[in-house]
């Protein structure tokens, strides 16, 4: 596996075959940048030329696009082996993809892969830098969701660099290039994208990497890079088949994703490292970890460390379906719409216990229901070392309102009526009639509205309501604890948390509850302080069945 996994570059370097230059100019070599001509003819004739250079002498070439507009209409360009693509920067050099005249086409800038072109390990292609300029996809239109219609779409890569690029509103994924090996993501920024998405296709993300094709190990580090407003994900790795072995060497860090469906996922990796990186703002959850890939297969085995997970709508992290292990540990994780960390069954993938997942280190605060809710069984996982305070905002009772008062918005309500907690209503749905939107926080009297999908100007599934129309909120959870066991849990420990709610009006009702459908078993449960809660230290609706229960701190009456 290890011969296979590894590409061995030794080649006889030879002098630069005649008609391939080193370095060339594209205005040298008829691509305009004028904004009107089509560029994309001029551009696949010179990467044909340089490609064959290449593949002669084992030279890599450069294709230097100086400041311009290049129009790439109706075809996308077939990439090769040794050429690398070199601009003058975001802004200055600017590709604009569009298939006015081709609408069957999905007209990515940059493309090679195994169903169009036979890409596999024995025909990838390598050596080639994607640098310093702007893929606008705004002018891609479809009638069907077109996965290619990405801004670059490359499978089989060995050496690639993709640094510095701006992708924006690309009908599919902005940059979505499959088993990278050896390869750099560096500094690139991708917003808009996976417009023509309707919600229920998986491919249209900011960031997309398929993987597994090269074997066990596939090195790719994803650094420095924000995803903004994208159709799925923000990034997220996938494995391409069931039957393929999940990779390790894959890491992402230093990223910035925001308002995404996801922000960051991982559905098949092994081992995958996120670290340092701020994940806000997402729709559904902050960071993923299932089985909803084409694979259906959930990552295992990786690290999600030092980063700030904070007000997504949903979850902060959503856990499930992998069998573990998973360590998730010096997080912030605040003021998430739902629950911090929240383990549960997504319905696909494996259907076994999850193992050895560990939640060390992290500050829970602020949060919409539970801090750490498991809704699925677990076995030898660790919670320790936490600090779990001030969550369960979402404690708002029910609310209804009607007439002069209320005002609506394309993302907000005010009710100059209400007299509301703050962020009370995080987290809930909002019905006015047939229409529904999202609170993310909230006044005494206003709400803010998550949008409708990303990267939409407005929160509402229909038109924005008319003034004086009825609404209505749902009433709040009425527990919020820090830690909800509510399934099967086995042999875990549970040291060393501090879990309390110091504000004037406390909503973290418990430090921890075990739910009539939950169940405690052999566990280690020990050296926690769960005094200051709202209501208690401690809700045993299921009690604990063997294991150890000593010097845990609660308040005594």
């Amino acid at each position: 596996m290890w011969q296979e996994s590894r590409y061995v570059a030794t080649r006889e370097r030879l002098s630069p075959v005649a008609g391939a230059p080193l370095w060339c100019d594209a205005h040298e070599f008829g691509l305009r940048g004028d904004g009107v001509t089509n560029d994309q003819p001029a551009l696949s004739a010179l990467v044909d030329r340089l490609g064959e250079g290449y593949a002669a002498d084992g030279r890599a070439r450069v294709i230097y696009c100086p400041p311009g507009i290049y129009s790439i209409r109706d075809a996308g360009t077939v990439w090769r082996s040794g050429v690398s693509l070199i601009g003058a920067g975001p802004g200055a050099t600017r590709f604009l993809l569009s298939n006015e005249g081709n609408r069957a086409d999905p007209t990515p800038l940059a493309f090679w892969t195994t169903v169009q072109h036979g890409a596999d390990r024995d025909r990838h292609i390598a050596d080639c830098t994607f640098a310093d300029f702007e893929i606008d996809g705004s002018g891609v239109a479809m009638a069907e969701y077109n996965y290619l219609a990405k801004g670059l779409g490359l499978q089989y890569v060995v050496r690639g660099v993709f640094r510095n690029l701006y992708i924006h509103h690309t009908g599919a994924t902005g940059l979505g290039c499959d088993f990278l090996q050896d390869s750099l993501i560096d500094g690139v920024v991708v917003v808009g994208c996976g417009r023509l998405d309707n919600g229920e296709e998986m491919g249209g993300a900011g960031i997309g990497i398929g993987i597994g094709g090269w074997g066990e190990v596939e090195r790719c580090t994803i650094a420095n890079c924000t995803t903004l407003g994208n159709g799925t994900n923000g990034i997220f790795l996938e494995l391409q088949k069931s039957y393929w072995t999940p990779p390790r060497g894959y890491r992402i860090i230093g990223c910035h994703s925001q308002a995404n469906r996801f922000g960051i996922s991982d559905w098949g990796a092994d081992g995958l490292i996120v670290s340092a990186c701020t994940i806000t703002g997402n729709l559904e959850a902050g960071f993923d970890v299932s089985a909803n890939g084409t694979a259906g297969i959930a990552g295992r085995g990786g690290i999600l460390s030092d980063c700030v997970i904070d007000r997504n709508v949903r979850d902060g992290i959503s856990m499930g379906n992998t069998p573990g292990p998973y360590a998730i540990r010096g997080n912030r994780i605040s003021g998430n719409g739902w629950h911090g960390y929240h383990q549960h069954d997504l319905g696909a993938g494996y259907q076994g216990a999850s193992s050895d997942v560990v939640i060390s280190g992290n500050e829970f605060w602020d949060n919409g229901l539970d801090a750490i809710r498991i809704d699925r069984p677990m076995v030898d996982a660790a919670i320790v070392d936490n600090r779990i305070r001030n969550n369960g905002r979402q404690c708002a009772p029910e609310a209804t309102g009607s007439g002069e008062s209320v005002r609506y918005a394309r993302r907000a309500v005010t009710d100059r009526s209400a007299n509301w907690p703050a962020n009370g209503h995080r987290g809930k749905v909002l019905r006015v009639g047939s229409r529904v939107a999202v609170v993310v926080g909230n006044s005494d009297t206003d709400l803010d509205l998550a949008d409708l999908r990303p990267d939409a100007a407005t929160a509402w599934n229909e038109d924005v309501p008319a003034p004086g129309t009825a609404y209505e909120l749902p009433a709040g959870a009425p527990v919020r604890a820090g830690i909800v066991v509510n399934s099967h849990v086995d042999s875990a420990s549970v040291r060393g948390n501090r879990i309390w709610d110091n504000r004037e009006d406390p909503t973290q009702t418990h430090g921890l509850w075990i739910t009539d459908q939950g169940s405690c078993v052999s566990c280690r449960v020990e050296d926690n302080d769960l005094a200051g809660n709202a209501e208690s230290a401690l809700r045993l609706d299921s009690p604990p069945v063997g294991g150890r229960w000593d010097r845990n701190h609660v308040e005594i009456d």
